[in-house]
């Protein structure tokens, strides 16, 4: 019993801690300046902000329809500052005024990865080191998430938008509104909200709301694709035809073509260990759930070329048009669905 009001006392300790005065974020902001916008989604609006001291940071401010009490909030808070980890995005508190939330993060100044991969311009200044540094700082960051924090958290809205970029091009997870915790003896769970971004989902979560590690690991396998190609998942160009990029991937596989997935500015680059890392994607992207790696494979698979790896199957591949669409999705009211890479972010007790 005393243990348990221990507890207590410190998570009312943790929370009073991590609360900002309202008026000192309404003042960092210039009072949620347009001129201070960094980006809008489902959620709300993103402001870029300076304390007194100096310090920017990023606030999120949440979408006065949520129907999150104020108790569930600081819950979430309290969840999120619990992670810790070189290559997730930090939150520095929150703040709560009337029907107002908002969301305070340290600040990244390179925006997010998609700002830049699937820039013709900007993704030619992203050389194969500086991929292969995004590409490892991810799955450490999924690592930590999936096995080495005190938590086991799912994401479930992996996505390039949702991986920012700090000065030196270090990769930091970000928006953890849509995550679930699962107790660390397991490693799955099922819902009726659907959350995420089309594209990025596992199948058996998209059309049967069954996440898992492995929901995660398939969409850190489209990820990797994106990376490698400089293309959306949704919409591969290959001169005039457009095609998903799961399947243009799987059909360049099988006639042993994959080098033309490789984006035309890593000329020049080390085409085999790309070609690896395209090799490893496959595979996070299968449609049986127990084919796909766990990022601890991962990690061995990206750092020992000597770590072999098993001939992927064809992927899950399906279009959204064929076995999605927002009516089904939507019918269940509690349903968090993203369309063109726009996220509806709600967060939720977990």
């Amino acid at each position: 019993m005393l243990t348990l009001f221990l507890d207590a006392v410190d998570q009312i300790t943790i929370a009073e801690s991590l609360q900002f005065d309202f008026g000192t974020i309404r003042a960092a902001t210039n009072n949620f300046s347009d001129a201070n916008k960094l980006g809008r989604g489902g959620f709300g609006v993103v402001y870029r902000g300076m304390l007194f001291d100096g310090q920017e940071i990023a606030v999120k401010r949440l979408s006065r329809n949520s129907r999150q009490g104020d108790l569930e909030f600081k819950n979430e808070v309290l969840l999120v500052a619990k992670l810790q980890h070189r290559n997730l995005v930090r939150l520095l508190g929150f703040s709560i005024e009337g029907s107002e939330r908002l969301l305070i993060y340290e600040f990244i100044p390179n925006k997010s990865l998609d700002n830049y991969i699937f820039d013709p311009t900007k993704r030619a200044h992203l050389d194969w080191e500086i991929r292969y540094k995004i590409i490892k700082g991810i799955v450490r960051g999924i690592l930590y998430l999936h096995e080495d924090s005190r938590l086991r958290i799912i994401h479930r809205d992996l996505k390039a938008s949702n991986i920012l970029l700090d000065a030196e091009m270090n990769p930091k997870i970000a928006d953890f509104g849509m995550a679930r915790m699962v107790v660390l003896n397991e490693t799955a769970g099922n819902t009726n909200r659907i959350v995420g971004t089309y594209g990025y989902m596992a199948p058996e979560y998209a059309m049967f709301g069954q996440f898992s590690i492995k929901s995660d690991v398939f969409s850190f396998g489209i990820l990797i694709l994106e990376i490698v190609s400089g293309q959306k998942n949704t919409s591969y160009h290959n001169g005039e035809n457009v095609e998903y990029l799961l399947n243009y991937a799987w059909k360049n596989w099988h006639e042993g073509t994959i080098s033309n997935l490789i984006d035309p500015t890593l000329s020049g680059s080390p085409i085999t260990e790309i070609m690896r890392f395209i090799h490893i994607g496959l595979l996070c992207v299968q449609e049986n759930v127990a084919d796909r790696p766990n990022m601890a494979s991962v990690v061995l698979m990206i750092n020992s070329n000597s770590f072999a790896l098993t001939v992927p199957r064809q992927p899950a591949s399906f279009m959204v048009s064929n076995v999605l669409s927002p009516t089904s999705l939507q019918q269940d009211t509690g349903s968090n669905v993203t369309v063109n890479n726009v996220s509806i972010t709600e967060l939720s007790p977990r």
